[in-house]
């Protein structure tokens, strides 16, 4: 596949991931506090499907950690909110089903395997670990805000989460830089911006 084509894919999962936070920033800023639409978690879902498929084409174990550790946590929440149930059954079994598939498919076919996809020769042993520790931070938010939201049983962003999300945008911009990943710059470096912005809105209100 040509490298215009992967880059399409990710560029498409990032403008998503993108109209998520100004979905949520614009609804946000007009009730004076910090919201989370059902569009919120519908666009995540979707644009994680895409971003972990750049990342299994770009050969990089990063982002698909990434994509793979929150991707259930996106269907949870949208079952919180009662949205999960409205789709179809068949899109709910091959969403549920689809990393799984892709992980298998990879293995099977020879084209891609561990030691492919852990020892790729363009990222060095120390860009590697940056890559997987900035991942992992900036997934551990969606798990925070999976916990925090399971202990009220509704859907939430707390500040716990934005904070989370600007130290891992951070670490990920440097992995994009070394990296030279204008799919991951472009993406980070505007979410960045957001996740401070909700964190100013978010100020006053109670919780972590």
């Amino acid at each position: 596949m040509s490298q215009g084509l992967i880059y399409s894919i990710g560029f498409l999962a990032q403008l998503l991931f993108s109209a998520r936070l100004f979905v949520q920033w614009f609804l946000s800023e007009r009730q004076k506090r910090v919201v989370t639409p059902s569009l919120f978690w519908q666009l995540s879902l979707l644009a994680s499907f895409l971003l972990f498929v750049y990342g299994y084409l770009r050969q990089d174990f990063a982002i698909m950690l990434g994509q793979s550790l929150t991707y259930y946590i996106y269907i949870r929440n949208l079952h919180f909110q009662g949205q999960w149930r409205k789709a179809p059954i068949a899109v709910r079994y091959f969403l549920l089903l689809f990393p799984l598939m892709v992980v298998w498919y990879g293995y099977n076919n020879g084209a891609y395997d561990r030691e492919l996809l852990l020892n790729n020769s363009a990222i060095p042993d120390w860009l590697f670990w940056l890559g997987v520790s900035a991942q992992l931070i900036f997934t551990f938010r969606f798990i925070y805000q999976w916990w925090y939201s399971e202990q009220r049983k509704t859907s939430h962003l707390p500040k716990g989460f934005w904070r989370l999300s600007a130290l891992g945008a951070m670490m990920i911009i440097a992995y994009a830089l070394y990296r030279k990943d204008p799919v991951l710059l472009v993406g980070h470096g505007s979410g960045l911006i957001i996740y401070l912005r909700n964190l100013f809105i978010g100020k006053n209100e109670s919780g972590d």
